[in-house]
């Protein structure tokens, strides 16, 4: 595992394990949000956050963290292995709602500079509807990426097991 990519709706826990491995496996993190967002909520241009990310991926060794749908067939060209988490809806709902309530006005460390956490409806709806609309086209291009280990957790049991496997442990 030298080339990492973490997906999964907002809420799942993208970020927490990223951090994990990186500390775990040595590898540079990059956390797409921390690429797209400039201050004040600010979003790059296409073409800059498609700029940021190629030089990003040029690098031989590193962990991604984030969704960001439209670039996932990229993304999955340069990894050789992608975590994807398929947690339901409710929990990541859930854990989005907690991250708020306990991060409000501050800027988390996978996020841009400037861009305090907030309580952002239609960010809310993406959550809402990650499921139904994104999940099904996001397993569709990890099931076709050729030479990717693909791992998919689906519960609480399955993270501690790969957690587990990061450390020698079975």
């Amino acid at each position: 595992m030298e080339r990492i990519i973490i997906t999964g709706s907002p809420g799942s826990g993208k970020s927490t394990l990223a951090r994990l491995m990186a500390d775990r496996l040595g590898l540079p993190l990059i956390h797409l949000d921390a690429l797209f967002w400039r201050p004040g909520w600010v979003s790059v241009s296409r073409e800059e956050f498609d700029s940021l990310l190629a030089e990003a991926m040029a690098g031989e060794r590193w962990i991604i963290d984030g969704d960001y749908g439209r670039t996932l067939a990229a993304r999955l060209q340069r990894s050789d292995t992608a975590v994807f988490f398929d947690y339901p809806t409710y929990l990541c709902l859930f854990r989005t709602l907690k991250r708020i309530i306990t991060n409000l006005g501050v800027v988390r460390p996978d996020m841009g500079e400037g861009c305090p956490e907030r309580l952002d409806l239609e960010f809310l709806r993406y959550v809402w509807g990650y499921r139904r609309k994104q999940r099904g086209k996001a397993l569709e291009k990890l099931r076709s990426a050729e030479n990717v280990n693909v791992i998919v957790i689906k519960s609480r049991r399955e993270y501690n097991a790969f957690v587990r496997s990061l450390c020698g442990e079975t």
